[in-house]
């Protein structure tokens, strides 16, 4: 037994050494790798948390993708290090990633559309947008989906590639907004007592803004009343309250100043018509 195991090392001695050499390195670069993989990961970790830049979302999915590239580099190393032609083997997995992909493109749009919405934030958690006719307040921005709560409470939840692919308005990102509400007035009425009416409310109303201060002009002439519009500005907190508050008060104040709020008519001028033989051909 013992002269077979001589033989046996006296014929493959360089063979073994070669082979436990490989081995030592592997595990090396296998530990590496495991050390690398856990410093890339808390780096980004630790990074975010000074910086700000990246959503929580997006942190563990880019401290973990980066962790398996490290390893996947390592692997590549080892597999070089015992002889495999790594070159074929990287077709063969570009194929695979190729064939997954094809197969999971909407799936894989989505994701790619979340990672846009969560690195260029058009919209956060809270805010109200409006996209594709939809309307809501965010709720939960992840890497498929973005949830939305409707005013009525209905819960939507929209592919991230419909949000990507579409105009979003964010009501909420400035932090003001604009309000316009049309008075119509009489053609007999005094245009300048109806601002002067609209002015006094802008004044005593503390939740306008000042800049930009509000405006007050004539909108349109109609067919039965001259239109007013009195524009402001206010906090999106308080945007609503104000808005149902002045249309009430907008009324009362005008019908208060003896300014008449026309209703829609139409006044028909018979022309050459003879309203006694009218009747009796009736």
């Amino acid at each position: 037994m013992k002269e077979s195991l001589i033989q046996f090392w006296q014929n493959n001695s360089e063979t073994i050494i070669a082979l436990g050499y490989n081995v030592i390195l592997a595990t090396v670069i296998l530990i590496a790798s495991s050390i690398m993989a856990k410093a890339v990961r808390k780096a980004i970790q630790n990074t975010n948390s000074k910086l700000k830049k990246l959503d929580a979302t997006l942190i563990p999915i880019f401290s973990t993708v980066a962790s398996y590239a490290v390893y996947l580099i390592g692997g590549v190393f080892i597999l070089d290090i015992f002889g495999v032609n790594t070159a074929s083997l990287i077709a063969l997995v570009g194929a695979a990633g190729l064939a997954i992909g094809l197969a999971l493109k909407d799936t894989l749009s989505n994701i790619a559309a979340g990672i846009m919405l969560l690195i260029l934030r058009p919209f956060n958690t809270g805010d109200f947008i409006e996209f594709g006719g939809t309307q809501g307040t965010v709720r939960e921005i992840n890497l498929f989906t973005c949830v939305l709560e409707t005013v009525d409470g209905l819960y939507i939840a929209s592919p991230n590639s419909v949000l990507w692919g579409n105009n979003i308005k964010n009501f909420t990102r400035n932090g003001k907004r604009r309000m316009d509400i049309i008075v119509g007035i009489s053609y007999s009425d005094s245009i300048d007592e109806g601002f002067a009416v609209l002015q006094k409310i802008a004044e005593n109303e503390p939740r306008l803004l000042s800049t930009p201060a509000p405006q007050i002009m004539v909108a349109s002439m109609m067919d039965s009343a001259v239109n007013i519009q009195f524009r402001a500005w206010a906090n999106n907190d308080d945007y609503w309250p104000t808005y149902w508050d002045l249309n009430k008060r907008i009324k009362e104040s005008i019908e208060a100043a003896g300014l008449t709020i026309p209703f829609p008519q139409r006044t028909l001028h018979l022309v050459g018509t003879d309203p006694i033989s009218l009747n009796k051909n009736r």
